[in-house]
């Protein structure tokens, strides 16, 4: 605590001397103290940069492993509708293998097309 009242302190002198037109330099503070003022006040602007990229990248990580849980519902999702439709599909093969089977799947879809077509000429 002691050592920011000494930067506020040699910050406010060290600004004192501002004339318009250029910097009068102080008496009582040599070029290497000017020096050490201005590393400090830029290792604190780094220190910031290096905090806000912090917080950056760990929500990015957030974000990025948000998406591989949504990714591996939706894959998991597929994988159970492939299996509905190969079950679906090998229903469908069984049906059509028998000839009666066959027929019956023509009759009922010859219904269904002269259905629609008695529909479209009466409308």
């Amino acid at each position: 605590m002691n050592s920011r009242r000494d930067y506020r302190g040699n910050r406010i002198a060290l600004f004192d001397g501002i004339e318009e037109g250029g910097i009068r330099a102080s008496s009582s503070y040599s070029s290497h103290e000017i020096d050490e003022h201005d590393n400090e006040r830029a290792v604190d602007g780094l220190q910031d940069r290096v905090n806000l990229l912090k917080r950056l990248t760990g929500d990015i990580h957030e974000e990025v492993e948000s998406h591989n849980r949504m990714l591996d519902r939706v894959g998991n999702d597929m994988d159970a509708s492939r299996g509905i439709l190969s079950g679906t599909m090998d229903r469908f093969k069984m049906v059509f293998e028998t000839r009666s089977s066959r027929r019956m799947f023509t009759l009922v879809a010859s219904f269904v097309v002269i259905f629609l077509i008695i529909y479209y000429l009466t409308r």
